[in-house]
């Protein structure tokens, strides 16, 4: 593939969010595409969202369960980008006419006090550089038909980065047992996912240290005042139009919103 190749296709996919309607995944035209070349779509299709005046607020973590990672025949998670206009306030609303199919999971995220730059960073690295962490719900929404991809697919689609709501409350990482730190998620009412932090890599500061390595090898590192999603706790749950769906994590409050039409 080519560079002409990577924007073409970053295109497809910046055009299906914006219009709202499924694609078929890029790996059905291109079934040899490596991560590197995933990679190098995703960075044109960043580049073109800041080139339409979007900021990146932090960089995120996918695939961080051990699950996830046997399905997807991978050794290590993968990365994307949230902007600002994917941020929706606490107790916000989520329009379901701005997305195709989403689902919902619940996270904790990192902010930064200092940079990280790898490699060879370790947990201890990213607890020492962390200012607080607070509570998260993401929401995904892959622009592939009926949410189905393979690795290079999600790669490219900026690891179905869409929406995020963060908490109000904001603790420092000392006072948390994060391996421990449990989360419920409900919808309506009712329990639909429970988690912990273990979950994520067995404790959710690794899935940032190996994001920072892994950024390091193309010269990137993590910078102070990014809000880094960490992973999923729980699975992803669909929801519909006139849902409230809400969180509550031990120690870190909780978050919500309701989906409208």
């Amino acid at each position: 593939m080519t560079s002409l190749d990577y924007e073409k296709l970053a295109m497809e996919l910046l055009n299906a969010e914006h219009e709202k309607r499924e694609i078929v995944r890029l790996t059905v035209q291109y079934p040899n595409m490596t991560v590197e070349e995933a990679y190098a779509i995703q960075e044109q299709l960043v580049a073109m969202k800041q080139e339409d005046g979007y900021r990146i607020i932090g960089p995120k973590m996918g695939l961080t369960s051990a699950a996830k990672m046997a399905q997807m025949g991978v050794n290590e998670p993968i990365y994307g980008y949230v902007f600002d206009y994917m941020v929706v306030p606490n107790g916000g609303t989520v329009a379901m006419n701005e997305l195709i199919h989403p689902k919902v999971e619940a996270e904790i995220a990192f902010i930064l006090k200092e940079d990280v730059q790898g490699p060879n960073i370790d947990v201890t690295d990213i607890l020492a550089a962390t200012e607080y962490i607070i509570p998260a719900l993401e929401i995904i929404d892959s622009r592939y038909a009926n949410f189905e991809f393979a690795l290079p697919d999600v790669i490219a689609d900026n690891a179905s980065s869409s929406r995020v709501v963060f908490g109000s409350r904001l603790v420092p990482p000392v006072s948390l047992e994060l391996d421990l730190l449990g989360v419920s998620l409900s919808i309506n009412g009712e329990g639909k996912a429970f988690g912990a932090g273990a979950a994520v890599l067995g404790h959710p500061a690794n899935a940032i240290a190996m994001l920072a390595n892994m950024l390091s090898r193309k010269g990137k590192g993590l910078k102070a005042g990014e809000i880094i999603l960490a992973g999923a706790m729980t699975e992803a749950v669909r929801f519909v139009a006139g849902d409230v769906v809400f969180a509550q994590f031990d120690q870190l409050g909780t978050v919500s919103f309701r989906s409208t039409d």
